[in-house]
């Protein structure tokens, strides 16, 4: 397995946001996890990337213990986020921001800019505008872009459809599917429940900071509890 989160639990003070988290990402696949707000997905993965400590248990990236290694030692080492809220900074133009996701790495980028630049070509046409002043659509692509640029083997994508209008949800979702197909491992979490789990290999679903259900993405979708409980008029779309 690339990714194995074993038995974790955090506590925010007194309060436990995770209680014995257990999933496991191999190479190549999209996961996903889902779960209502509140449910411990974005704790999930601020710990896994190293935003957030652990009480216990442990994380084990692509053979390595790094339960306790700084969070840019795990960016190094190839685990690159996309936070929930995007995270532009709003002062720096695209082209910066995307510089900024570089930052681990010495060289030559321009192969690299030119790959997030050919995922995303509204990027390249508006790379010297300030981050603040693109639309919600365009800051997920860059905040997206700036994680690519420190060449992760897995991504841990947090709510990258959140507030976009739907035609902007299936691109975004469409250039994650490529994203993989290039070679990249993806662990997201997300609200809009049926397109992540149209195109994730599998899928656990957390529930007040634990795991109850992990199977294939396709037999969730399916499952009349999930359906009830997270789907809703979503399938749909």
């Amino acid at each position: 397995m690339l990714l194995e989160v074993k038995d974790v639990n955090v506590h925010y003070g007194k309060i436990q946001a995770l209680k014995g988290v257990s999933l496991e990402v191999g190479e190549g696949e999209i996961v996903t996890l889902i779960g209502a707000n509140g449910a411990g997905k974005t704790t999930t993965l601020r710990t896994i990337s190293g935003l957030r400590g652990l009480t216990s248990g442990s994380i084990t990236f692509d053979g390595r213990d790094i339960s306790k290694m700084a969070g840019h030692r795990r960016v190094i080492a190839g685990i690159g986020q996309s936070p929930e809220g995007r995270g532009v900074f709003p002062g720096m133009s695209v082209h910066e921001n995307l510089l900024m996701g570089a930052y681990t790495r010495k060289g030559d980028l321009g192969a690299d800019l030119d790959e997030v630049y050919g995922l995303f070509p509204r990027l390249a046409e508006r790379r010297t505008q300030m981050g603040g002043t693109m639309s919600g659509g365009e800051q997920q692509m860059v905040a997206i872009g700036r994680a690519l640029m420190s060449r992760p083997k897995v991504l841990l994508l947090d709510e990258p459809s959140m507030g976009l209008a739907p035609m902007l949800v299936a691109q975004i979702f469409s250039i994650i599917q490529e994203i993989n197909r290039r070679g990249t491992t993806v662990l997201l979490i997300e609200q809009n429940a049926s397109q992540a789990l149209q195109i994730a290999n599998r899928a656990y679903v957390l529930e007040t900071g634990r795991i109850i259900k992990d199977a294939a993405a396709a037999d969730l979708l399916n499952d009349p509890a999930v359906q009830a409980a997270y789907l809703g008029a979503g399938l749909e779309h």
